[in-house]
């Protein structure tokens, strides 16, 4: 009788232990922002890449294998853009509970539908990815469906924290989706706009907006383009004329400022995800920095 009263005394005046944040490792920054949106000081996030890195193309790093480690969750994009590193640090990381088909990995893009699906595999034609274009943060909208399933995964793997995350998205959907409103009227002047591509990146932008793409730079996805090439757009473009080459921030701005100053075009960096420049701190800000470039573009 003694032991359990001195048991419950104890118990009592230790405070309770504290309650471990979920551990999220994010393969770029779009997903780690929203992540951060939905579980505010409740989770940890790690995000592997930067805004000024190609997404196709990192180092499996021992750095990014010991944060994958210990992660409870991994979120990424999928559709095979991480292909050339994710499965090497799922490999070497030896936590079961982020491999594929286990409940601690999320792939964004599995929850939106896919543009520019392939109608036969030929890896003679470039970067070309089985599932679509992966490149799906360009349109807000995107983020709805993403983030209401990534709020249910997080509430699922981490319970006692279940209301809080579920707050968390009720809270920045609302917010988003005003946004998203603000973000179209704004927008309205570039419907129908003809522009060019560096890369094949912004098909999704494209349709949100109504933008019209014209040509792309690369002679085929992932492929830099040569002078004749470039010479080649600017013939095409001598008959089907753009108002604007559109490049993301980490892509290299040689091939876009050329064909700018040979057709008279504007030359407009994108910042394509957050951290892409100093307006992109989060979601909020990539997407007003995006519309205002845009709009920039224009004049």
């Amino acid at each position: 009788m003694k032991s359990t009263l001195l048991a419950i005394a104890l118990a009592t005046l230790l405070p309770a232990a504290a309650h471990a944040d979920l551990k999220i490792f994010a393969c770029e920054p779009e997903w780690g922002a929203l992540a951060k949106e939905i579980g505010g000081t409740h989770v940890s996030v790690y995000t592997a890449t930067t805004a000024m890195q190609d997404p196709h193309r990192i180092e499996a790093r021992p750095s990014l294998i010991a944060r994958a480690r210990n992660a409870d969750l991994l979120v990424c994009t999928g559709a095979e853009l991480e292909v050339g590193w994710l499965p090497v640090i799922l490999a070497q990381s030896g936590n079961a509970a982020i491999q594929a088909g286990q409940p601690g990995q999320f792939l964004a893009a599995r929850y939106v539908t896919m543009l520019e699906k392939p109608a036969s595999l030929d890896r003679a034609a470039g970067d070309v990815h089985a599932d679509g274009n992966p490149h799906i943060q360009t349109d807000p909208r995107n983020f709805i469906p993403v983030g209401e399933a990534l709020a249910a995964r997080m509430a699922s793997l981490d319970p006692a924290e279940a209301p809080r995350y579920r707050a968390g998205w009720a809270e920045f959907r609302a917010r988003w989706i005003a946004a998203i409103a603000r973000w179209e009227k704004a927008a309205a002047p570039l419907r129908g706009v003809p522009v060019v591509a560096q890369h094949q990146a912004f098909p999704y932008l494209q349709s949100w907006l109504g933008l019209k793409q014209v040509a792309v730079l690369e002679p085929k996805p992932g492929v830099e383009p040569s002078l004749a090439s470039l010479a080649a757009v600017k013939a095409r473009l001598a008959e089907t004329p753009a108002k604007m080459v559109l490049r993301a921030a980490y892509q290299p701005a040689r091939p876009s400022e050329w064909i700018a100053g040979q057709t008279g075009m504007k030359a407009v960096v994108l910042p394509f995800t957050v951290g892409g420049d100093a307006q992109s701190g989060d979601l909020f800000g990539l997407f007003n920095s995006t519309v205002s470039k845009l709009l920039a573009g224009l004049n």
